[in-house]
């Protein structure tokens, strides 16, 4: 489970926000958030950047 969802609330930003400011559909957001769709290096590094965090906390699973 990526943390996509909990970082974007934290920067106080819809879907809507983050797919324009990353320039992908707001239904690509939900996608990534639930887990259903992988996103590109690209787009996880852009992601990482406008959530101002790394990409280690941001997709990396910790294992239980």
């Amino acid at each position: 489970m990526n943390k996509v969802k909990e970082y974007r609330q934290i920067a106080g930003l819809t879907q809507m926000e983050l797919a324009t400011r990353v320039g992908i559909a707001r239904q690509t957001v939900n996608l990534i958030e639930n887990d259903k769709y992988n996103p590109t290096l690209f787009l996880c590094i852009a992601l990482a950047k406008i959530l101002h965090t790394d990409l280690n906390t941001l997709f990396w699973e910790e294992e239980r």
